[in-house]
């Protein structure tokens, strides 16, 4: 999907920081930082969104929180730990139609969120 912002990540055709890549899943550091850490872990295979995730899709989904947890460790984050969100949706604050779930920490996080 070439008109997809995330997919011209993956594709590298817009710089990013990247902070991990493997075969499925692609992290890299949010430009607009909301905490100290804020990375963005995104399949490479374009997906709206957690709703158009379906039963084929569970060794997709395991992998990328498995990248959460291995991002949110390799910035110094399990010990003092750290938020994983999932905007799905307009009224959910998803502003980029391409499934991503935001690492964050770095400091103390208020609940509720907003």
């Amino acid at each position: 999907m070439s008109d997809c912002l995330f997919c011209r990540v993956v594709v590298k055709t817009i710089p990013a920081k990247i902070v991990y890549e493997d075969d499925q899943t692609l992290a890299f550091d949010d430009i607009h930082p909301q905490a100290p850490v804020h990375t963005l872990v995104i399949p490479k295979r374009h997906v709206a969104s957690i709703q158009d995730m379906g039963e084929s899709d569970q060794a997709l989904l395991a992998q990328l929180l498995l990248t959460c947890r291995k991002v949110a460790n390799d910035k110094g984050l399990a010990d003092s730990g750290f938020r994983l969100v999932a905007n799905t949706g307009r009224n959910g604050g998803q502003t980029v139609f391409h499934l991503h779930f935001h690492v964050m920490g770095g400091r103390h996080m208020a609940w509720p969120p907003g």
